[in-house]
């Protein structure tokens, strides 16, 4: 008869990997959907703040459901916005700060990346890049595939104010507003899974908020704000900005946004989710556009 417990007693106890020390952001609003997912993938890290904009939903319970700190944000307008209020106002308990959506999870791969990549001392933050599902699948062209500097030490990390003048309309998050590190900045090789959209409906509310301000910043002429530069030279936030910059001014540059992610970018070979992805993003940079006119007509 074999002694079982004497067996299990002779086997060497499975290391538990220690807790990554990195206090996690999460800013919600109604994600029931997204997030159960999003902090499973969290388990194994410091402390996770969800913050939420009264979500009507059961948001907030599932967030308490997985132990992480609910932390209720009221946007009254103008600057900071959620992100960055979060890190100016709460108590971190960690040196380094991973900024991460609810439609967004971190593999184990990219886990075991950042619990080495945060021993280096001479790296202040690092990109992520993000690997895009939309529809339920995921697109590996439409020019889709772009970085985020979501991960960097506390304190050394803030995000660029591209306007001070904003309103709930333009969302309660930042938008397009990148972070700026002080100091060197790696990129790692694993990515972020990021569900891009629960439902059409919502996206095009979310986008339609997102146009809200970009036709603001756009035609703002402020001289105090402090942003990223347009560089085509630079990294890829700076390229994708002068290069926006360029195309706004083009006639008809909804079309061409359209013909360069669908044709050019090879959008065509993520079959109809590529084409509605493509589709979707040349009919955000069309309601920009009219709202710069509208804006400017006002101004008349």
């Amino acid at each position: 008869m074999i002694d079982t417990q004497s067996e299990a007693a002779a086997l060497p106890a499975r290391a538990i990997p220690p807790v990554l020390p990195i206090s996690v952001i999460v800013p919600v609003r109604n994600d029931a959907r997204n997030l159960p997912r999003c902090l499973e993938s969290l388990a194994g890290f410091g402390e996770v703040y969800v913050i939420d904009s009264q979500s009507t939903d059961e948001t907030a319970k599932i967030a308490g459901s997985y132990g992480a700190t609910i932390v209720q944000f009221n946007y009254a307008g103008g600057w900071p916005k959620k992100r960055q209020w979060a890190m100016d106002s709460l108590s971190l308990a960690h040196d380094w700060i991973l900024l991460l959506d609810a439609d967004e999870i971190v593999t184990p791969e990219l886990a075991g990346e950042i619990r080495r990549a945060i021993q280096s001392p001479d790296v202040a933050g690092y990109f992520i890049r993000l690997q895009l599902f939309f529809l339920g699948s995921v697109l590996r062209h439409c020019d889709a595939s772009f970085w985020k500097l979501s991960l960097f030490r506390k304190g050394r990390g803030r995000f660029e104010c591209r306007l001070k003048d904003q309103d709930a309309s333009m969302a309660d998050i930042e938008i397009h507003e990148h972070v700026i590190v002080d100091g060197e900045t790696e990129q790692l090789k694993h990515s972020l899974v990021h569900h891009n959209v629960d439902s059409l409906s919502r996206y095009i509310v979310k986008h339609n908020e997102y146009s809200n301000w970009e036709a603001r910043v756009l035609t703002n002429a402020e001289g105090d704000r402090q942003e990223i530069s347009a560089n085509l030279f630079g990294n890829q936030a700076q390229r994708r900005r002068w290069l926006k910059r360029k195309l706004f001014r083009l006639p008809g540059s909804p079309v061409l946004l359209f013909i360069y992610r669908y044709l050019f970018r090879l959008g065509f070979l993520d079959g109809v989710p590529g084409l509605i992805y493509c589709t979707f993003q040349a009919v955000q940079m069309f309601h920009s556009k009219a709202k710069i006119y509208e804006l400017q007509m006002g101004r008349g």
